[in-house]
């Protein structure tokens, strides 16, 4: 947290002490604990990774999520990453395309005693209408546009944090909605996997 948080900008100290408390290693492949810590994307068991520590701290901080946020998260993966948004909001709702990951991220989530996650199998692209508004909207895949019915499904006031781009690089962008539409701004270069849909890249 002090070398690759702290030092690198993450100013949020309840970021920085959730990063802190959640088990990384538990959420990466067999054999992996060693470099869970490390700031790098860690492989997972299902041949994916888990994004560098930074780049998730960074998502979140562009978050800025309270206690009273209700959260949308597109890709639950492992269930890290709605672990950490988990503790710092008030209610999360976590989109996975598949089944089995969805219920391995199940049972990491009741495993460390979190109980305000619900997961949804589903089409990230299409987001989860009805727990919607979101005060914040968070995608771990990246997309050449935001997806409409995300930005759609956002309260007035809240963020979509994204990676857009082509299947090389992306910007990590985030969206704000305002009375008069949304404020874009980004929040610096990244990369992530495509977001499987027909919304987003082809598959």
């Amino acid at each position: 947290v002090r070398r690759q948080l702290r030092a690198r900008g993450v100013r949020d100290a309840g970021v920085r002490a959730t990063m802190a408390w959640v088990p990384r290693e538990l959420c990466g492949a067999r054999g992996l604990a060693g470099e869970a810590y490390a700031d790098t994307p860690l492989r997972t068991s299902h041949g994916q990774t888990i994004s560098q520590p930074f780049i998730v701290a960074l998502m979140t901080e562009a978050a800025r999520l309270s206690r009273r946020s209700r959260v949308l998260e597109i890709g639950t993966g492992t269930g890290y990453h709605a672990a950490v948004l988990a503790h710092l909001a008030r209610a999360v709702w976590s989109v996975e395309r598949h089944a089995d990951m969805s219920q391995e991220a199940g049972a990491r989530l009741r495993d460390l005693g979190i109980a305000n996650v619900t997961l949804v199998v589903a089409d990230g692209a299409e987001g989860h209408a009805p727990a919607a508004p979101y005060q914040a909207i968070v995608v771990t895949a990246a997309v050449p546009a935001p997806p409409a019915r995300l930005l759609n499904q956002l309260d007035l006031g809240g963020r979509l944090v994204i990676p857009v781009g082509d299947l090389a690089t992306q910007d990590l962008m985030v969206y704000e909605r305002t009375p008069a539409g949304f404020d874009a701004r980004s929040a610096g270069p990244c990369r992530f996997v495509p977001l499987v849909s027909p919304a987003a890249f082809p598959e």
